[in-house]
């Protein structure tokens, strides 16, 4: 029994999860390699002699410093951490909020409204561009950072909402009864109580809405125009692919420092992102 445990444990879960995990991780690693090789290994035949596909005698710093020293990857990398944090922050404050006052706050039709406020987060991008452009032209922000922190909430809001309501339901409604009982004002208790018990469900939520703002493509494609505005999915992408050339180093390069700053906030706050997604309550 034991070898056929032994057996069955390989076969249905060590082999296919280092499967998945190989599969999951190879375009970080082709990803680095890339960032790494110089442009004479690059453009090299896969038959040549002496090709090595996977691997660098040679590593290089060339794509990093031509990034740095001929492109604004700086100046993008600003404004995507500027206008990713703004966003979150905003999404936030009015997911909470509002999350809250669906949970515990006793309306009719609460429900259907929760509901609702979700379906609008499914609306895909392409179709909202198009008013949210008028907009933003009628009010004379057109390729600034406003244009996209005030846009991103658009579709950040529904969704810290959706999440943070549910998270509010999760948390046992007597901790607030027995604060209102001793006497404190219902923002009282949220502040105090259920806000604190929450911080997974923020963090959660925090999370996604900032990786969702630095990964945006669209809206920062069709707002933004001039290069020293731009953010590095749209920095990157438009000007290191000119017609049919690709800047396969810079290109890569650009790829992995801008996932740096979300690697970063997943490793720091990973705890509470699991905690939030399974809704758990530490008493």
């Amino acid at each position: 029994m034991v070898e056929g445990g032994l057996w069955r444990r390989w076969v249905f879960f060590y082999i296919p999860l280092t499967l998945f995990v190989f599969v999951l991780l190879f375009p970080f690693y082709w990803m680095i390699i890339t960032t790494f090789r110089p442009d004479g290994e690059l453009y090299k035949p896969w038959n040549a002699v002496a090709y090595q596909p996977f691997w660098t005698n040679n590593p290089t710093f060339e794509h990093i410093l031509y990034l740095f020293e001929e492109t604004m990857f700086s100046k993008w990398m600003f404004n995507t951490l500027l206008i990713a944090a703004v966003s979150t922050v905003i999404s936030l404050i009015c997911g909470v909020f509002a999350g809250y006052a669906l949970a515990r706050l006793n309306f009719p039709w609460a429900g259907g409204l929760g509901t609702t406020i979700f379906v609008t987060y499914l609306v895909p991008q392409t179709l909202l561009f198009i008013p949210l452009a008028d907009i933003i032209r009628n009010f004379g922000l057109g390729d600034t950072p406003w244009a996209l922190i005030l846009t991103y909430p658009t579709f950040l809001i529904p969704f810290c909402t959706w999440l943070m309501m549910g998270y509010f339901k999760s948390i046992p409604k007597e901790l607030e009864e027995c604060a209102r009982i001793d006497g404190a004002s219902r923002f009282q208790a949220m502040y105090h109580i259920i806000l604190p018990v929450a911080v997974p469900g923020i963090m959660s939520a925090g999370i996604f809405a900032f990786t969702l703002s630095w990964n945006e493509f669209i809206y920062a494609l069709v707002f933004l125009s001039s290069p020293e505005q731009k953010t590095v999915p749209v920095g990157v992408t438009s000007e290191l692919i000119r017609g049919d050339v690709f800047f396969w180093g810079p290109l890569m390069a650009g790829a992995l420092l801008g996932s740096i700053p979300v690697a970063i906030v997943y490793s720091f706050f990973v705890e509470h992102y699991v905690a939030g997604l399974t809704g758990s309550v530490k008493g």
